[in-house]
């Protein structure tokens, strides 16, 4: 069992080691970031779920089924992989991203709120998890 210093250190750790050296988890979404996914991003179809992966908002076509389940495809075999190089949990890892990437959503982008509903991001900064490091 960890102590109470440690796991707000192992947090800080985990996330000081993602802003150095791991290229960030960018390409994890830009690797299908073509037309659909930019459009589908625009429109409020898709949006960053506290879990560090895609979420679809509302009922979306198949297309946009498949595209948000090839995405998160892809950022759970990279979650894995930089879990396993950083000695962290695949969830562990996927949710300090999720902190990340619902952090750098852009004004009209959808993403997941603290009550679990879809929100749409603003002028101001998103909600943000008290858990995020």
């Amino acid at each position: 069992m960890r102590s109470l210093i440690e796991k707000p250190v192992a947090a800080t750790a985990l996330a000081l080691a993602m802003l150095v050296g791991l290229g960030m988890v960018a390409p994890a979404g830009a690797q299908s970031r073509g037309e659909a996914y930019s459009a589908a991003k625009a429109q409020g179809q898709v949006g960053e779920q506290r879990n560090g992966y895609l979420g679809v908002v509302g009922n979306q076509s198949a297309d946009v089924r498949s595209m948000v389940r090839d995405i998160n495809n892809k950022r759970r075999a990279i979650y894995t992989s930089k879990a396993a190089s950083l000695s962290s949990t695949i969830d562990e890892y996927a949710f300090t991203t999720a902190c990340r990437l619902i952090t750098e959503t852009s004004p009209g982008e959808k993403y997941e709120g603290l009550d679990g509903s879809w929100k749409t991001r603003g002028a101001g900064a998103p909600e943000r998890d008290p858990k995020c490091p």
